[in-house]
C-alpha cells in the first residue's frame, strides 16, 4: 500500500499562517476555592485577622499590664509557643488555646502567628480549652470554679475524673466547685480580687446567703485576714463558745503573784494585759487597738 506524503508547500503554508495569526494566551486556570490549611501537626504562619476568638473560652478577665508585657516580648522575640486552632469554612480558623498570645500578638502589631491546626469537634474544642486553662495558674478562683462546672455539666465528669484530667487534687476541685454556692455579688468580689479564695472558702461555713453577704461586707470593711475571718465566722456560728473563750481570757491567774503583776501591767500601760503562767513559764499578751496604743507599749518597754 503506498505511503501518503506531505506536500512541503502545504507544510510551509501552515507555518506561514501560524506566524501571521496572533497567538492566544492560554486561559488561566480558575483559582481553587479558599480553604483552611489541613491539620498537619506542624506550626504554620497564619494571618491574625483570619483567626476568630474561641466561643468556649472560660476566661473572662485579662491582666492588661501582663498582656502588655507579653506583647513587648513578642515584638522583640516572636511567639515561642504556637497557638492551637481548628479550620473553619472560607479559609478562617477558630482559636482553641493560646488566646493571650493571640491578643498580645495583635498588640505587638504582628500580622501572622505560628499555629498548629487540628481537626476537632465542638465538644473536643470545649474540653481542650477548659483543661488548658485549668492547667494554668492565672485564672481567678471563680473562673476555675466555672470551668470545673462546665466539665461536670457538659461532659458528665466526676470530680475524680476532673482531677486526673487537670492534674489537680480531688479536694481542690471540690473546694473550687463549692465557691459557686456563694451569692452572685460575693462571687464578683472574689473574681475582682476584693476577697481571696481563702476568705471565700471560710465564708461558705455560713448557711444563708444573707449571712454570707453580711459577713463578707464586714470582712472587706475591716480588711480582715483569712485567719481573722475564720475566728469571726466561728464566732457567728457558735456565739456561746466565743463568749466562753472571751470569759476565759478575762479570767484572773490562779497565782496571786502573777495576778498582781498582771494588774500592775494593766495600770501602767492602760491596756488589756493577760499573763498565762504554768509553773513559772508562759507568756504575756498585750492587746492594743491602734498605733497610739502600740507606741505607748514601745515607750514602756524602752523602745524608740
Amino acid at each position: 500500500m503506498p505511503t501518503a506524503t506531505v506536500d512541503p508547500k502545504r507544510r510551509a503554508l501552515g507555518k506561514g499562517l501560524e506566524s501571521l495569526l496572533p497567538q492566544r494566551p492560554a486561559a488561566p486556570a480558575p483559582p481553587p476555592p479558599q480553604q483552611a490549611a489541613e491539620a498537619t501537626g506542624k506550626p504554620l504562619e497564619i494571618p491574625l485577622d483570619q483567626i476568630d476568638r474561641n466561643p468556649f473560652q472560660t476566661r473572662t478577665q485579662f491582666d492588661e499590664a501582663k498582656l502588655g508585657e507579653l506583647a513587648q516580648s513578642i515584638a522583640a522575640s516572636g511567639v515561642v509557643q504556637p497557638i492551637v486552632v481548628r479550620p473553619l469554612s472560607g479559609g478562617r480558623y477558630q482559636l482553641i488555646t493560646g488566646e493571650r498570645r493571640w491578643l498580645a500578638s495583635k498588640k505587638a502589631n504582628k500580622t501572622t502567628i505560628p499555629a498548629i491546626v487540628r481537626q476537632v469537634s465542638d465538644e473536643q474544642t470545649l474540653e481542650m480549652t477548659i483543661v488548658e486553662n485549668l492547667q494554668r495558674a492565672d485564672l481567678n478562683p471563680i473562673e476555675q470554679a466555672r470551668a470545673y462546672q462546665r466539665l461536670s455539666s457538659d461532659f458528665k465528669m466526676t470530680q475524680e475524673q476532673m482531677a486526673i484530667r487537670t492534674g489537680k487534687e480531688r479536694a481542690s476541685v471540690s473546694n473550687f466547685l463549692r465557691l459557686l454556692r456563694l451569692p452572685d455579688s460575693i462571687q464578683q468580689k472574689v473574681e475582682s480580687g476584693d476577697l481571696s479564695f481563702g476568705h471565700a472558702r471560710t465564708l461558705l461555713a455560713l448557711e444563708s446567703p444573707e449571712a454570707i453577704t453580711a459577713a463578707a461586707q464586714k470582712v472587706m470593711a475591716l480588711s480582715l485576714s483569712v485567719r481573722q475571718t475564720e475566728s469571726y465566722v466561728q464566732g457567728l456560728i457558735n456565739p456561746e463558745a466565743k463568749e466562753k473563750k472571751e470569759s476565759k481570757a478575762d479570767a484572773q491567774p490562779e497565782d496571786p503573784n502573777v495576778r498582781e503583776a498582771q494588774d500592775r501591767l494593766r495600770r501602767t500601760l492602760g491596756l488589756k494585759v493577760r499573763i498565762e503562767d504554768k509553773k513559772g513559764k508562759g507568756r504575756v499578751i498585750i492587746e492594743y487597738s491602734g498605733l497610739e496604743d502600740f507606741d505607748s507599749i514601745l515607750t514602756a518597754l524602752g523602745g524608740q
